[in-house]
């Protein structure tokens, strides 16, 4: 599902990709493929439309075209949704605050032409792969700030989040309005917003599509988000749930625990286990994944994935999936959440935090502690602006991991032509306006984070759609986020504990054992198994798209690839960038983009 639409001066033509048709007549706003939309006209050739699972009612709707449309109108309701006002001069995007719908924007030909999907609009300005955009994906995933708007292909841009875009039409302005602040709400119960924000995004899921289906790990995640569609849908309807396991082995926690789950729900629910063989091992066959907006979060486990999706819809007949990804992103708290409360004033509990941080660590509190002091002076954009001399550095200092953006060691195969490229990104990152000024640096830090998970997370769905199956994350939606994300610091959960908040609104509807739960399965032996399953054909890719870009020195690589499939201790993460981006590369080089056309009725203009 892709949405679109342009504006232009009157001597202008607008194009839309080849097989995309206007959403309603007379309308600029087109789309590919099915997915929910709503338009409502307000008179005098204006239109308001909602593209998107919105939670509004059509009367709502039609109360907020009447007039001037209120701040919160991208994230007021359940859903992930885009809002766009329509008249003959202008477009306005109200972009929602957690990017689980972003929008992306080109100029071409005299137009604005904006869209849901980077590589759709990539087709239309003939745009190459933006190879900045790709080192800063690759060795500093952990920095979301250092891409700023950029996508991964050049001249195609992101639109800010939660704002209020306005587009004229002679396209030489832009007008953006940034309208969403996290600002904390006091007095109002932080875990009785999650619940009814989570509960009203699952509810708005079940009642599209009664025969949904939902993964079932046996986390609070995932089972939060089962126990709420089960909960919501018809005495009659049975929700599917599924849990992959290794072929032969059901004994491990992750399905010990959703049994328990399953159990919990009764004839509410039916439990289906789906069997993995070593065929599913992660980085199995990874360049056969599909070509997607960016490299796709679930590109490593591209063959279970696959998997699962052919098996729920031919065995399941799953249209709509659910699954509580997401989840660990929105409620965690970033370790400089003591920097917070040491510039707060907040000393007992800041001390009391980082003694239970060291110790479920097995850290020690010392060096925790005088970072969180040093950090507590420091404001992001200076953080951003020292990162080029700690990219300097072989191995960065992050001894206290209070830091406003944790460095990984910069693997010896980035060659110095990567690191060039993330010095320019951090000095370009510095040098950008500063965003939220006033707020804790902890909620700065989870509105980065938040965001670039949700804004990847569509590259899943778009593996989704391949197998016609419409993949939602409703710990994502804008509502839920914004929930989340305006506790007040004295209400915020403590660092060393996991999930309280989740656990609190949960707590008439999880087993008690998986209240309790505070661990998630691992899965490094797999990734490890996978890689010694699969050596030949990943030391092939070495000499793939990333040599050629020049991020990676083709023989340090492969002496890295063969440490790994030879079990030895070491980081994975900067190895498992490189491996998806390749993947992801060699997808856009084998899919030819989309092409665009000039509409039938605007070809004799």
């Amino acid at each position: 599902m892709v949405f679109g639409g342009s504006v232009a001066s009157p001597a202008a033509v607008c194009r839309r990709p080849v097989g995309a048709v206007p959403i309603a007549a007379g309308t600029s706003t087109w789309r590919l493929g099915a997915g929910p939309c709503r338009v409502v006209d307000r008179g005098a050739g204006k239109r308001l439309v909602v593209l998107g699972p919105c939670g509004a009612q059509d009367a709502e709707l039609h109360a907020f075209a009447c007039g001037r449309l209120p701040e919160d109108i991208a994230w007021c309701r359940p859903g992930a949704y885009l809002v766009v006002e329509e008249s003959a001069d202008r477009i306005v995007l109200h972009t929602d605050p957690a990017a689980a719908r972003p929008v992306y924007l080109t100029r071409h030909n005299g137009c604005w032409v904006w869209c849901t999907s980077a590589r759709t609009l990539a087709g239309l300005a003939h745009a190459q792969v933006d190879v900045q955009r790709l080192a800063c994906a690759v060795f500093l995933p952990s920095v979301p700030a250092l891409a700023g708007q950029r996508t991964y292909f050049d001249g195609v841009s992101q639109l800010p989040s939660g704002s209020r875009i306005e587009l004229l039409a002679n396209c030489g302005h832009m007008r953006v309005t940034e309208v969403w602040r996290p600002d904390p709400e006091p007095g109002r119960v932080p875990h009785a917003r999650l619940r009814a924000a989570l509960r009203g995004s699952v509810r708005l899921r079940t009642g599209a599509d009664p025969g949904l289906s939902c993964d079932l790990s046996g986390g609070l995640d995932s089972t939060s988000i089962t126990a709420f569609a089960a909960a919501a849908l018809p005495s009659t309807a049975r929700l599917h749930t599924v849990t992959v396991h290794p072929e032969g082995d059901t004994s491990g926690a992750d399905v010990t625990y959703a049994r328990l789950a399953a159990h919990a729900l009764g004839d509410r629910a039916v439990h289906h286990l789906l069997p993995l063989g070593p065929e599913h091992l992660p980085y199995s066959d990874i360049t056969a994944v599909s070509a997607t907006d960016e490299p796709a979060p679930s590109t490593l486990v591209r063959s279970r994935l696959d998997h699962q999706f052919r098996w729920m819809k031919g065995h399941l007949g799953t249209r709509t999936h659910l699954t509580g990804d997401g989840g660990d992103s929105v409620l965690f708290q970033p370790p400089i959440h003591l920097a917070d409360l040491l510039r707060r004033g907040r000393w007992g509990r800041a001390l009391g935090e980082a003694f239970g941080w060291a110790r479920l660590r097995k850290e020690p509190v010392m060096p925790l502690l005088y970072d969180a002091v040093r950090v507590s002076a420091v404001t992001r954009d200076r953080a951003l602006a020292a990162l080029p001399r700690a990219l300097g550095r072989r191995t960065p200092d992050h001894h206290g991991r209070v830091r406003w953006f944790c460095l990984l060691p910069t693997p010896d195969w980035a060659p110095p032509a990567a690191r060039r490229l993330l010095g320019v990104a951090a000095e370009e990152a510095a040098a950008a306006p500063p965003r939220f000024a006033g707020l804790d640096a902890s909620v700065r830090v989870l509105v980065d984070e938040i965001r670039e998970v949700a804004r990847t997370a569509v590259a899943d769905r778009q593996l989704a759609d391949v197998h016609r199956v419409d993949l939602h994350n409703p710990f994502l939606d804008p509502a839920v986020v914004d929930a989340v994300l305006r506790t007040p610091l004295d209400q915020r959960p403590r660092l060393h504990c996991y999930k309280p908040l989740l656990r609190e609104a949960m707590v008439d509807l999880l087993p008690p054992e998986i209240a309790a739960r505070t661990t998630k399965g691992s899965f490094d032996a797999d990734h490890f198994a996978g890689v010694r399953a699969n050596l030949p054909d990943l030391l092939r890719l070495a000499d793939g798209w990333m040599a050629a870009y020049g991020l990676l020195d083709p023989a340090a690589f492969r002496r890295a690839i063969r440490r790994a499939g030879a079990g030895l201790p070491m980081p994975l993460a900067a190895l498992e960038q490189a491996l998806a981006a390749e993947a992801w590369l060699t997808a856009h080089d084998r899919a030819a983009l989309p092409e665009w056309e000039i509409p039938a009725a605007a070809e004799g203009r």
